[in-house]
């Protein structure tokens, strides 16, 4: 194990389709939790801020450049077969334009980024350690949005 406990960022990006609200998601490559599905996210870096870090990873991985984070929950997650042991912090952040999503680090992420419910992200075979953590912990449809009137 690991003596060295990490603290990751996980970001839920959200967006209201016409169909409901839906979260980006993408199956992990070519690291530990290689094929499971992840939220965007990564590594705090010395003196950042959870908002910084969530903005970083965001446009690093996903080309979106938001802003107006808030804070929804941590998790604690101790990956015992990586060997690995990371505090994750969960921000929260609205998406307007899908269309500006692109897969900017295809060789971390396998056939690209996918819009799904809550719902349908809770019954997802094989969930990264800090979502499924997070999916055990909160509802997230208490996180949509009022419609519109």
């Amino acid at each position: 194990m690991d003596p060295q406990v990490q603290v990751g960022v996980g970001c839920l990006l959200r967006h209201v389709f016409d169909d409901g609200v839906k979260f980006l998601v993408a199956q992990r490559k070519g690291s530990h939790g290689d094929g499971h599905w992840q939220l965007a996210g990564g590594h705090l870096e010395f003196g950042e801020s959870f908002e910084e870090c969530a903005a970083r990873e965001t446009l690093e991985e996903t080309n979106l450049d938001l802003k107006g984070w808030t804070y929804v929950t941590t998790t604690n997650d101790v990956m015992v077969a990586d060997k690995k042991h990371y505090v994750t912090i969960f921000m929260l952040a609205e998406v307007e334009n899908v269309n500006q999503v692109k897969t900017m680090e295809p060789h971390k992420i396998q056939g690209g980024w996918q819009w799904k419910s809550w719902d349908e992200i809770c019954r997802l075979d094989g969930l990264f350690l800090p979502l499924s953590h997070l999916t055990s912990l909160l509802d997230m449809n208490a996180f949509v949005p009022s419609p519109p009137l």
